[in-house]
């Protein structure tokens, strides 16, 4: 039982990725004849499991962390919610070249672009499993685009990438955590100063969480809008808005009954208040889950698509449409990937970096839908993993500066009198350093991590496949 059962995993991962060179062969190799395809099948499928167990943990670990979903129950909805949102919603048409960052007419021959996204796609999965290994949460969406790089630059020279493209993607690395820490914190200490440090917290919640639950549903309203119905609908930023508006005046007033049957019997104390915010933070998850399934397993599995078009046209397009079976290997492997990888990253996130309860959680996805509205709004290129995993961090120093803020004022200390021996002050913080450390390394290092390896695996496959 226990040699066996670290295998089971690597078993059913093996069986995934056979299969899905078996249907790219019979669904594709009458048309193409190339043994290209096959072989982006297998590096597909071996990406969209890596995404399962790394990416998708950003989504359901503040929730599991709280205690407002188990383990299981968490993998099950984001397995459900993933896959969803790839296959309802999951964008028809993705740049090839990965947003902009080479161009394509600098590659010679459709022949060396296709070795060129095969190398994207295997070195951007096997870093992502590097820092799934480590217990790092990285961005798969900038794991392919260090790959994309790399290649690009190992193809046809630094000039074939758009440095500006790669400036803003780097600022990124910054931005978004940042972003995503102050809405967290933001929202935290609105919980906090209005609902929390009240006398009648239970009234206070009756009056809030209501609106709490209507800004989360505007949020989702406008993200779900923009980035998770591009193959439903078309919708301009300006429609968005007011669709979230309408839902957020809607669920605002929908939730008052629900939460007043909720509150009722509840002592006034902040224990009682947290299984007022679990349900809202559950289907907050949830949509987060869909909306990433959407969103970034179709820039994953684009590379894939790209090598499809190429062996089957002959010629290098800048866009191309997914198809179906390419949408269902990324779909499924991320289901894979999180129910054997994922549990690992899901505890770090949920409950190492800092501890979360409901309330807490509820403001790091809330933070992350918002992050990305204001991004997309401002033209910013934003990481969905820095975002979420950045209100973490958000919420876990606003609390360090808040304890040590009522320190001070309760108990009518100095500053002087605060400071305590090193090793007393290291054990008492509430945000674990080491993975601060780990995490913001592994951000740092993924484009050129990536880059360098995507290089090495383009000279590898030109060499076998001349």
């Amino acid at each position: 039982m226990y040699a066996a059962r670290p295998l089971v995993g690597v078993g059913f991962s093996l069986v995934f990725v056979t299969l899905s060179a078996l249907a790219a062969a019979v669904l594709t190799g009458a048309e193409t004849g190339n043994l290209a395809v096959i072989v982006a099948a297998v590096f597909g499928a071996y990406m969209a499991l890596n995404i399962g167990a790394n990416d998708v943990a950003n989504n359901m670990g503040p929730a599991v962390g709280a205690r407002a979903l188990s383990l299981a129950g968490a993998i099950a909805i984001a397995a459900i919610c993933e896959s969803a949102g790839a296959l309802l919603a999951g964008g028809d048409v993705v740049s090839t070249i990965s947003k902009g960052i080479i161009a394509p007419e600098r590659l010679a021959s459709g022949q060396i672009f296709i070795w060129a996204m095969m190398a994207a796609l295997l070195s951007a999965a096997i870093w992502v499993n590097i820092a799934t290994w480590v217990g790092a949460p990285v961005s798969t969406t900038h794991s392919v685009v260090g790959g994309v790089m790399g290649a690009g630059i190992a193809a046809a020279g630094f000039s074939a990438v758009n440095w500006p493209t790669m400036g803003a993607i780097a600022a990124s690395w910054v931005i978004s955590p940042l972003l995503g820490g102050v809405i967290a914190a933001a929202m935290l200490a609105f919980i906090k100063w209005k609902v929390i440090y009240v006398e009648d917290k239970i009234a206070a919640a009756r009056t809030w969480v209501p609106v709490l639950i209507g800004v989360m549903a505007a949020a989702f309203g406008v993200y779900l809008s923009i980035k998770g119905l591009k193959r439903v609908v078309s919708i301009d930023f300006g429609t968005a808005l007011l669709i979230g508006l309408a839902a957020g005046v809607v669920f605002t007033f929908l939730s008052r009954p629900f939460i007043r049957r909720q509150a009722e019997g509840l002592e006034n104390r902040n224990r009682s208040l947290k299984v007022l915010f679990r349900l809202p933070l559950v289907i907050s998850a949830a949509l987060l889950s869909f909306a990433h399934g959407a969103n970034d397993v179709a820039n994953a599995v684009g590379p894939l698509a790209a090598v499809v078009e190429a062996t089957r046209t002959s010629a290098v397009a800048a866009q191309v449409s997914i198809p179906l079976w390419v949408m269902v290997i990324g779909a499924l492997g991320i289901s894979f990937g999180l129910m054997f990888y994922g549990p690992k990253l899901i505890g770090m996130v949920g409950d190492q970096i800092t501890r979360l309860n409901p309330m807490r959680a509820y403001c790091v996805a809330l933070s992350a839908a918002t992050t990305v509205i204001a991004a997309s709004w401002l033209g910013l290129p934003v990481s969905s993993t820095h975002i979420a995993v950045g209100g973490v961090f958000g919420v876990g120093f606003f609390r360090e500066w808040h304890t040590a803020r009522r320190m001070r004022r309760n108990e009518g200390l100095s500053p002087d009198a605060l400071r305590l021996p090193r090793e007393e002050r290291k054990r008492r913080k509430l945000v674990r350093r080491s993975h601060f450390l780990t995490i913001v390394a592994a951000w740092v290092i993924t484009v050129p991590a990536a880059a360098v390896l995507s290089g090495i695996c383009f000279f590898v496959l030109s060499a076998v496949g001349s």
